[in-house]
């Protein structure tokens, strides 16, 4: 009979530690994403001797393993994002005021949920072995609000993201409907072409930005579920397959305040999977991309 020995071995190089915090932080390190695999085997003929003459053959290969950083996980777009991160197997942290969500869900277990404001956060708590962060950032109010939730906060993680070394940053912005300049010009739209512009510089080439209209799916408010697929849904399906008529209306000022379609939730958040995990995903994706993003990765 011939015999076989094998042992596996396997290393994750584990990430240096500094006490400074974000923005002094000195010398940051980048988080390395791959785990090392190793495998040795022996293998001697039947009827010979099993010593250390026997042949040896070395397998080593690197496993790709993704840490994300989900800021506003705790939200409509956020929870999306965590639970199909948790589904592609990914270790998800969240980073949001109101910390874990109330709601139950077995995925919601496997989550690592931090309280707490991206203004004051201590990054090097949250951003601690990540691979990318994904910021779904973003609110109504006044002109000040919008300019500082839209647009400072981003900024602000992008930055925090990029000091420590974090390899890819994803960005939740909106599509500009066709919106004449006047009104592109308020604090909600100024605030999140800011967070854009800090992204694509910061990340030329592995910075990417999802444009989606209207976001449909079942939206948790204090504690009411409200069915936004219900109308989201069927109007993206009458959209889509009237778009060859429509197409001609699509050069109209605000013309996609009615005709771009809706996109789902749950096609976000895959979207944001895939780039996650496809190393040549940059740059800013439109409604029809983020579903084609989406559809990469969907089961």
């Amino acid at each position: 009979m011939a015999s076989f020995r094998a042992f596996l071995a396997v290393t994750a190089p584990l990430p240096s530690l500094s006490t400074a915090s974000f923005p002094t932080r000195p010398n940051s390190l980048p988080q390395n994403r791959f785990c090392k695999f190793g495998v040795r085997c022996s293998y001697a003929e039947a009827g010979t001797q099993d010593d250390s003459r026997s042949a040896t053959i070395d397998v080593v290969a690197d496993i790709k393993s993704e840490r994300v950083v989900v800021i506003g996980g705790s939200g409509f777009v956020g929870s999306a994002i965590c639970k199909a991160a948790v589904s592609k197997g990914f270790e998800v942290t969240s980073l949001s005021r109101s910390g874990r969500p109330t709601y139950p869900g077995s995925w919601v277990d496997q989550v690592n949920w931090m309280p707490g404001d991206v203004f004051y956060a201590n990054w090097d708590e949250v951003l601690v072995g990540a691979t990318a962060v994904v910021s779904t950032l973003g609110g109504f109010g006044n002109e000040e609000q919008m300019k500082r939730i839209n647009g400072e906060a981003n900024v602000v993680a992008v930055n925090a993201a990029k000091d420590f070394g974090i390899p890819k940053f994803i960005l939740i912005s909106v599509h500009d409907y066709n919106l004449p300049s006047f009104l592109l010009s308020s604090g909600y739209f100024t605030g999140k072409r800011k967070a854009e512009s800090e992204v694509l510089s910061k990340y030329p080439n592995s910075g990417v930005v999802l444009r989606p209209g209207f976001i449909y799916g079942k939206r948790r408010v204090d504690g009411f579920e409200i069915p936004l697929d219900l109308v989201g849904e069927p109007l993206e399906r009458i959209l889509n397959a009237t778009a060859n008529l429509t197409k001609p209306l699509s050069s109209l000022p605000a013309s996609d305040l009615l005709l771009a379609p809706p996109v789902s939730v749950d096609d976000v958040a895959y979207a944001v999977i895939n780039a996650v995990k496809d190393d040549d995903v940059f740059g800013i994706f439109t409604i029809e991309q983020i579903k084609e993003a989406a559809a990469k990765v969907k089961v």
